[in-house]
């Protein structure tokens, strides 16, 4: 309990808003997705996924196994697709540098895929494998958004790590 305390007033400290950004691409998304539209869901993880797939036209999803979830987004998002490959979007709960190597090794992202990791300041060891994965050289765009985090793997920008407030 005191972790999560400790780390979100930690958050909140290093935390900025959309205009803090001075990446084009990550001033886009926080500004015309994660700050204009609507909730679409309560929790908020889920609610970042949803807006992402209808802020990038994502039409592959891969996910941890989910039925509730799965219905929740074929109801909103009928065209999409699950397990699908390469995917545009991958939400999971548990990703290492191991598993991400994986994913990368075996084609399951493409240079414009997102992977969006829930509950990254959930405990300690969500914490380490979260910094752990944003200082590999082959992820360029990260965002802390304190109940998720999600990465990107864009050829075509410099590393940079960003903590925006949702």
């Amino acid at each position: 309990m005191f972790f999560k305390l400790f780390s979100y007033v930690n958050f909140l400290i290093n935390s900025t808003n959309a205009h803090g950004v001075h990446s084009p691409f990550v001033f886009q998304y926080v500004t015309q997705c994660l700050y204009v539209r609507k909730r679409l869901h309560r929790d908020k993880s889920i609610n970042v996924l949803l807006k992402s797939i209808a802020h990038f036209r994502a039409n592959s999803i891969h996910m941890d196994p989910n039925p509730s979830l799965e219905k929740t987004v074929k109801e909103m998002f009928p065209n999409v697709h699950f397990e699908t490959e390469p995917s545009d979007i991958i939400y999971t709960d548990l990703l290492d540098t191991a598993r991400f190597e994986e994913l990368l090794s075996k084609g399951k992202l493409h240079n414009d895929s997102m992977v969006l990791m829930e509950g990254i300041h959930q405990n300690e060891k969500k914490m380490e494998d979260w910094k752990t994965l944003i200082a590999s050289p082959k992820i360029t765009v990260s965002i802390d958004m304190f109940h998720c985090g999600a990465i990107f793997i864009r050829k075509e920008q410099v590393k940079e790590h960003f903590t925006i407030r949702i």
